[in-house]
């Protein structure tokens, strides 16, 4: 009887997981959720008593996997640039879907107020900024990067792989671990490390 609670619960919150990467928060409904998870609605209020409860339910269930992926990279052995490459690799490596998911976090944080967002607040931080910032103070301390604030150089990463998230840096640098040396050639030797990258003028011509 568990087992069938937690398979629907699962089906539930991938349902809306969909529906709110695809539609603004305002425009999801319970009703719509329960027709996508294939659940009547009173099933699905047995679950959740709101929309917002079930949001944020689906939200944390996210970012605590995110934290448990991130945290791979911060405990494998290697350099600060090793283990930040594994890191970002493991997050792009991810299916688009997941990406989007990300993304919900900065779209509707200001939907909610007081403990709920507060939580959702620190629970992405968990998630990724504070893996990062783990891996770059080790860096620190080992003379890979400068003595500077590792909780700024941490978003700064987060920053630059958000940038590179989109369908057009894919068709310029190709596959998962392209991207993720673009990313670390950018944060640890800056812009001169990127003559090696084809200009978009010959990506453009097919050349």
């Amino acid at each position: 009887m568990y087992a069938k609670s937690a398979a629907t619960i699962h089906n539930i919150l991938e349902a809306a997981r969909k529906l709110f990467t695809a539609r603004s928060y305002a425009e999801v409904s319970m009703e719509g959720i329960a027709r996508q998870a294939s659940v009547t609605k009173g099933a699905l209020y047995h679950h959740f008593k709101s929309k917002e409860e079930l949001y944020l339910m689906m939200m944390h269930a996210y970012l605590q996997e995110q934290r448990d992926l991130m945290k791979r990279a911060v405990d494998s052995p290697g350099s600060c640039r090793e283990r930040l490459r594994r890191l970002t690799v493991d997050f792009l490596s991810q299916p688009a879907n997941k990406h989007r998911t990300m993304r919900l976090v900065r779209r509707d944080v200001n939907i909610f107020r007081g403990k709920a967002r507060q939580e959702l607040i620190r629970a992405y931080q968990a998630a990724l900024p504070e893996q990062e910032e783990s891996i770059i103070r080790d860096g620190i301390r080992d003379g890979e990067l400068p003595g500077f604030d590792a909780r700024l150089l941490a978003w700064t990463h987060v920053a630059m792989v958000e940038v590179v998230l989109s369908q057009y840096a894919r068709q310029m640098l190709g596959s998962p671990e392209k991207i993720a040396d673009y990313v670390l050639g950018l944060f640890f030797e800056g812009a001169s490390s990127l003559t090696k990258y084809p200009q978009p003028d010959a990506v453009a011509s097919g050349n």
